[in-house]
């Protein structure tokens, strides 16, 4: 039976793990675990391998094939026809944003922002995530904390504070602040205020210097923040040039917030690699991007859903909610040409407070309104996102494997699915995720009883849904 107290069980179950697996790993041989009767969708092919079997050793993947395994000593998991696939990667995630930006600056500390980022990655593990990169928030810790097994949670490639000019998206201080005063969240490492390339470049290295895997800059006017105007233009090209180089300098890239034209194309200007939301642009706009490389982050359950309703947005300013309104109006067509063109596409939330539980939503939104071709939109959270997070080079915490795809010396990141996402992309709502395993650790588990991996070789067993330990 599936149980509601889904946070408080998984948190000490993902700590039993980790430290049982840890007392364990230096006296044992490399744990196996063997999935058999699984359809199994490599992250890549149109088509599923049917009947397929997966060996983990460890937390990597040993094998998969057609045929049958012969491994002894391996844990069997019988999938019972269920679909194997990558752990899902969210590209947009603010992993310990609630209720927008005044939540975090006047109503609650950073401890409780903290407290909140654990509960987060649970809820993505829970629904099947395995990996998100953070596009703005004061996460280099824990990203640091995840990496070292001290929480659990999904794979973290964080960005770092966000670097955002005076008046730009990212600057979220009070209307009065005076000029070079530092808002308690630029001093809690949430974003940092930069005009000028000397300022630019402190900042990137400052978060590649904490562990940032990419640099998240704000180069236009946005919907959620109280002091740019959609259509502005933030950052110059000398700024975002020297940050670029900067993010060169370390092997990886950087990615920006933009809506329109003159943004977008001044970033690329400056050797951007990745564009997120983008979508008041043009078709000859998005005919660059094709050409040059550039990658498009999508976020459709926002723009598409909330912005065609912003009046649910109950945190949103009369401003920000007539912001919404506009973005809404450009977000289909601008979808519909980077299909069209075949643009490297990806998916990711932008989603926090309540949403948060619904992270597959934008997978499915996109297939639904936008690409109709479950493939296309499977690709977008699995081996075309993994190839994007290949960008940050050097800054990559996860050598040791592949992401995103089902193969032979890709990390042990496998979901296990009710259903087939290929026919039916609605399959991969959270209720039909019956099995996470992250980094070879076991998760959730909604299997029979008879049918439940232990975490490690001597870790606790649990029934149906983190049962009784």
């Amino acid at each position: 039976m599936k149980r509601a107290n889904v946070l408080q069980a998984s948190l000490i179950a993902g700590l039993l793990a980790c430290n049982a697996f840890a007392a364990a790993a230096s006296d044992q041989a490399p744990r196996q675990v063997l999935f058999t009767n699984v359809n199994i969708f490599n992250g890549v092919d149109g088509e599923l391998m049917e009947n397929g079997s997966v060996l983990v050793e460890g937390n990597l993947i040993k094998s998969v094939s057609a045929e049958t395994i012969e491994a002894p000593d391996a844990f069997k998991v019988d999938g019972e026809g269920r679909t194997l696939m990558p752990g899902l990667i969210d590209m947009h995630s603010h992993l310990c944003l609630r209720d927008g930006i005044p939540w975090a600056r006047t109503d609650y500390d950073q401890m409780l922002a903290g407290a909140y980022t654990a509960h987060v990655l649970l809820e993505y593990l829970d629904q099947g995530f395995t990996t998100a990169r953070d596009t703005g928030c004061n996460v280099l810790g824990v990203a640091k904390g995840v990496n070292n097994g001290i929480i659990p949670g999904p794979r973290i490639y964080p960005s770092g504070g966000v670097l955002s000019q005076t008046g730009g998206h990212g600057d979220i201080g009070f209307f009065n602040d005076r000029p070079g005063d530092m808002d308690e969240l630029e001093r809690n490492g949430w974003g940092y205020i930069v005009d000028g390339v000397t300022e630019a470049r402190r900042a990137a290295r400052h978060n590649f210097r904490g562990g940032a895997t990419q640099i998240k800059v704000m180069a236009g006017g946005g919907v959620a923040s109280e002091f740019d105007p959609l259509h502005m233009t933030q950052m110059s090209v000398e700024e975002m040039e020297a940050i670029v180089e900067v993010a060169k300098d370390y092997g990886s890239y950087v990615t920006v917030h933009a809506y329109h034209d003159r943004a977008v194309n001044r970033a690329i200007d400056a050797g951007v690699r990745t564009i997120e939301h983008n979508f008041l642009v043009s078709e000859d706009t998005i005919i660059r991007m094709k050409e040059e490389g550039v990658a498009l982050s999508v976020q459709a359950v926002m723009s598409l859903e909330a912005f065609g309703n912003p009046e649910s947005i109950t945190f949103f300013s009369a401003d920000q909610k007539a912001k919404a309104t506009q973005v809404n109006t450009g977000a289909r067509q601008m979808l519909e040409w980077a299909v069209k063109h075949e643009l490297i596409i990806v998916t990711g939330g932008d989603m926090f407070g309540p949403d948060v539980v619904r992270q597959a939503e934008n997978i499915i939104w996109f297939n639904d309104e936008i690409a109709k071709n479950p493939h296309l939109s499977l690709k977008t959270a699995t081996s075309d996102a993994a190839e994007v997070l290949t960008w940050s080079g050097g800054m990559n915490p996860y050598k040791d494997g592949t992401l995103g795809t089902i193969v032979e010396g890709g990390y042990a990141d496998i979901i296990l699915i009710d259903g087939n996402p290929l026919e039916d992309i609605h399959a991969l709502k959270r209720d039909n995720v019956d099995f996470v395993m992250k980094d070879g650790l076991v998760h959730k588990n909604w299997l029979p009883d008879d049918n439940a991996p232990a975490f490690t070789p001597a870790g606790p067993k649990r029934d149906a849904y983190f049962g009784n330990l």
